[in-house]
């Protein structure tokens, strides 16, 4: 019942009413927060400056005051020369003229070579010595790329030579030729001794004028004449590697003789 007397009805009741208790911990929080939003938006950003102890604003950060880019170059280094690539062009004229120098300096060489041969009468090619008969005095000799001669041996090679002599003796200075490679000897002169006795024609001790004179040496001669005191007076090409013409006397024991062939 109402305090005036009038009974209470049930939409009249109310409910007690609930009471919000704020504890400590909502009350840190809002004192953490509501700063914190505050400083956010009023205050400017803050940073922590090099050398000191405080925070200063953002505003004021200065790399020249942080000294980050402070080098110290050392004076030897800004002393240091500078360089640059060059370039250089060769004129046509100038290959030329280079290519006529080596030309030169090689013909130079090849004559220099020829004349420390030896003191043979034939120690420049191009000059024929007397009493050399031999046709191809002048051709290229296999040492510098020469080719075979008629008598199909090296030209300007001992047993060339040799067989020369050996057709002209026989009547024979041009083709067809009775003695060549095919039918006299090999190209080495170290095996005619043995090729002679397998033709079955006679070697000996003693000379005799138009006879080989063969050494053991890998070495062929003609034998121009026999002296009275038994020297022999011999004729060859090649003696001492020089590809040239030359005379000389040898004692009769210092060579092997093969007689003409038959």
């Amino acid at each position: 019942m109402n305090p005036n007397g009038t009974p209470q009805t049930p939409s009249a009741l109310r409910r007690p009413a609930q009471v919000r208790r704020t504890g400590p911990v909502r009350v840190f929080a809002t004192l953490l927060v509501v700063p914190a939003i505050f400083g956010t938006v009023a205050v400017p950003a803050y940073a922590f400056m090099p050398g000191g102890d405080a925070f200063q604003p953002g505003g004021a950060f200065s790399f020249a005051v942080a000294e980050a880019q402070d080098l110290d170059v050392s004076a030897e280094a800004s002393r240091a020369p500078l360089s640059s690539d060059a370039y250089a062009v060769t004129t046509k004229a100038e290959i030329d003229e280079a290519a006529l120098d080596a030309e030169e300096a090689a013909q130079a060489a090849w004559a220099a070579e020829l004349a420390s041969r030896g003191s043979g009468s034939y120690a420049i090619y191009t000059v024929k010595a007397e009493g050399d008969d031999y046709p191809w005095w002048d051709q290229i000799p296999d040492d510098y790329g020469g080719g075979l001669s008629p008598l199909r041996y090296y030209y300007r090679e001992c047993v060339d030579f040799v067989a020369w002599r050996l057709n002209r003796d026989a009547g024979v200075t041009g083709a067809p030729w009775k003695w060549d490679w095919s039918n006299l000897a090999s190209g080495s002169a170290y095996a005619w001794a043995d090729e002679w006795v397998s033709h079955g024609w006679p070697t000996s001790s003693e000379p005799v004028v138009g006879a080989v004179a063969w050494f053991p040496y890998n070495h062929v001669a003609y034998v121009n004449s026999v002296n009275d005191d038994g020297t022999v007076n011999i004729e060859e090409y090649n003696q001492n590697s020089d590809h040239s013409y030359h005379r000389r006397t040898i004692a009769k024991g210092d060579a092997l003789y093969l007689y003409p062939p038959t």
